[in-house]
């Protein structure tokens, strides 16, 4: 039997499906991300096509400021917003489970440096230090959000990464495949990563729960990679001032961004719970 054979099999699809949470949380997440998908060609007029008076009650969910349909731009705005998230959740794993990996099974002086470097790091706001490089530039790119706003995740990536990581190095069946004379990188990808996929997963879903919401945040705090085009948090940011007069213009948008923030973390935790009954090791 050699090492890879100590590997706990994948949860199949029936287990995740008796977690209800998981299965909610699945189902609202797909709610929201099929209504970004496809709300393009679902939307009653065009993107930017004015349709009646400026906060008007035209339409299922009235006008916004400049008289544009609100549920049409609702529709159009969530694919752009959910692809920047989904990109900067993407690039904060990537970072944050390789410098925890590193750590883990460097381990010494290295391990030492590289955490005291990473709380440093933690020790300041995320949403802060993004908005501190954004206001350099005269316009925000969408890969430039996306590389700030997963470097920002990547500090508490990584300490949950190493946490778990740590706990795996020294199991009979890592030492196994060293005593055969496997690599360090061969050991990393066949036989940590696999048993670290449950709480990696978990973690995923609380950072893209937080990427929706940086993201929406700094196209509300004027940051927007386009200004005249439809974005979740830019249209909250726009019908502020006529909350009382025409509500769905904001209303709307934070709806979307709050049930799909549900989803995720219902889906995180029915993750987290799946893997401690045994989904891994």
């Amino acid at each position: 039997m050699t090492a890879l054979d100590t590997t706990a099999p994948a949860p199949s699809a029936a287990r995740f499906l008796r977690q209800p949470r998981l299965a909610v949380g699945a189902a609202i997440t797909a709610f929201v991300v099929l209504v970004a998908v496809v709300g393009p060609w679902l939307a009653p007029y065009g993107e930017n096509q004015i349709t009646g008076d400026p906060y008007s009650d035209a339409g299922v969910l009235g006008t916004d400021y400049l008289g544009q349909d609100v549920l049409s731009r609702l529709l159009y705005g969530g694919r752009s917003v959910l692809v920047v998230a989904l990109a900067a959740t993407v690039v904060g794993l990537v970072l944050g489970v390789l410098v925890g990996i590193l750590a883990a099974y460097a381990g010494g002086w290295f391990d030492e440096v590289v955490m005291r470097l990473n709380d440093a790091v933690l020790a300041f706001p995320q949403i802060l230090l993004t908005l501190l490089v954004l206001s350099t530039v005269a316009q925000p790119t969408s890969w430039m959000i996306v590389l700030l706003v997963g470097i920002s995740h990547a500090p508490r990536v990584a300490r949950v990464a190493r946490g778990v990581a740590l706990g795996l190095t020294r199991r009979d069946f890592v030492t196994a495949a060293e005593a055969l004379g496997e690599s360090r990188l061969r050991i990393v990808v066949r036989e940590v990563l696999p048993n670290m996929s449950g709480p990696l997963l978990a973690e995923a879903g609380l950072r893209l729960t937080y990427s929706i919401g940086m993201v929406a945040g700094i196209a509300f705090l004027g940051f927007a990679t386009d200004p005249g085009a439809a974005d979740w948090g830019q249209m909250i940011n726009e019908n502020r001032l006529a909350l009382l007069v025409q509500p769905w213009g904001v209303l709307a948008p934070v709806l979307m961004i709050g049930i799909f923030a549900v989803g995720t973390n219902l889906a995180a935790d029915g993750i987290s719970q799946l893997t401690s009954k045994g989904g891994d090791r």
